[in-house]
């Protein structure tokens, strides 16, 4: 029915990810054939693989427009921009988009060569979503519930919370040491647990520069209390002594003293002892 609805009146061309990554090479054919519109029905995850596809080198300078169908369990991305979460309503207001010819201009944040929407993430979080993963290969569904249960027991069983390993480094600036973990921001939320927005970078907006949580101590009264204030829905940030916080900033790096886990736009993309994290690196025409 959505395939229908959004062919209806146009040339349409349908294909089906198959692999992880794969979303990636079709977007960057899609660019080098020079379509016009590439629409993304699926979660956070096939979004980000289709704006890198048609972001990478290779694709032409002036890449096609970009339409978001949520089809996955969270949808930062597409609740981001203000599309209904059902994916029958979302359809429907990307084709009225399209009929008004309604496009913004979405700045992608960029880590080292990874584009990314609307977080990345080095520690703690990526750690729970390489857990969560592993659960979802073995026949677990993705709910907000095992992502909490991911995260309770990582924290007390699994994740080193006396030895901080990263650092965060800025030109013109003395690098601060002692860091857990690090959570940066393209605009906000972070992420939901059901309707419910997390926010560590509150003031996040795609129309500033980047925004970083980290904290300095992963103790759980100190931690505890920095969840209670992401679950509080506010404009301000996070605020204790353990607690390091950027807000609109251009460009910076985490450098970790061992490999440390790392994400993307909630995509767990391996162990990294560096990455370089840069915003507004690309434009893309969002349909919306």
């Amino acid at each position: 029915m959505l395939v229908s609805a959004l062919g209806r009146g146009r040339q349409l061309e349908v294909a089906e990810t198959k692999y992880r990554g794969h979303a990636t090479a079709l977007a960057r054919q899609a660019a080098r054939d020079c379509f016009g519109l590439v629409v993304a029905l699926g979660g956070d995850g096939t979004v980000n693989e289709a704006v890198n596809g048609l972001l990478s080198a290779g694709s032409r300078t002036d890449p096609p427009d970009l339409a978001v169908v949520p089809g996955g369990s969270t949808n930062v991305f597409a609740r981001a921009l203000g599309l209904p979460r059902d994916p029958v309503e979302a359809t429907g207001a990307v084709l009225q988009a399209l009929r008004a010819g309604s496009r913004r201009v979405v700045p992608m944040a960029r880590a080292d060569e990874r584009y990314f929407t609307f977080c990345a993430g080095m520690g703690l979080d990526a750690e729970v979503i390489r857990a969560v993963d592993g659960l979802r290969a073995s026949g677990y569904r993705s709910t907000p519930l095992l992502y909490v249960w991911a995260a309770l027991h990582h924290f007390f069983v699994v994740t080193d919370r006396r030895r901080p390993a990263l650092t965060l480094e800025r030109s013109d600036n003395e690098p601060v040491p002692g860091l857990f973990l690090g959570v940066v921001q393209n605009t906000a939320p972070w992420t939901y647990v059901g309707h419910r927005p997390v926010d560590p970078n509150p003031r996040a907006d795609f129309d500033t520069g980047l925004d970083l949580f980290a904290l300095r101590r992963l103790r759980t009264l100190a931690t505890l209390n920095a969840v209670r204030q992401f679950l509080h829905v506010g404009r301000d940030f996070p605020r204790g002594r353990h607690i390091l916080s950027l807000h609109d900033a251009t460009e910076f790096t985490l450098r970790a003293s061992r490999p440390i886990a790392f994400q993307t736009d909630g995509e767990y993309l391996g162990e990294r002892e560096s990455v370089t994290f840069h915003s507004a690196s690309a434009t893309l025409r969002i349909v919306v």
